[in-house]
């Protein structure tokens, strides 16, 4: 079954409501555990290191990509940060969070195997 195009919008907006809602989240997140905003925005761009793996190829760079831009590791890094008392490791995963989220925000999903750069949330062809 294909998703028509209002669908496949309504989709794409709610994708980034939920990215701007996870990077201001994260943010104030962030702000809360005394972090400055040097700090934030030197390392915001961080996770987008693993899109180096495209340099050993497409699959490579997709499984390297997508484990930085999925939830459960920094949230797992969160809990850990508050749980143990560590601010600095909360405030490390509030940042790869509000990164996550800007990537929802802008309309970037998890990447699929195949040219550098293919996107998940990018258009199908119909069959």
């Amino acid at each position: 079954m294909n998703a028509t195009v209002g669908q496949r919008r309504r989709h794409d907006r709610r994708w980034r409501i939920a990215g701007g809602l996870t990077l201001v989240f994260a943010g104030l997140l962030y702000r809360w555990n005394g972090g400055g905003w040097l700090t934030f925005a030197l390392l915001l761009l961080f996770p987008d290191l693993g899109a180096l793996g495209y340099l050993v190829g497409a699959r490579a760079g997709a499984l390297g990509y997508n484990a930085l831009h999925n939830y459960p590791l920094p949230l797992a890094l969160l809990a850990a940060g508050m749980l143990t008392g560590g601010p600095p490791i909360a405030a490390l995963a509030a940042i790869w969070l509000a990164h996550i989220g800007l990537d929802r925000l802008l309309g970037y999903g998890l990447k699929v195997v195949g040219p550098p750069y293919a996107d998940s949330t990018a258009a199908r062809p119909a069959p």
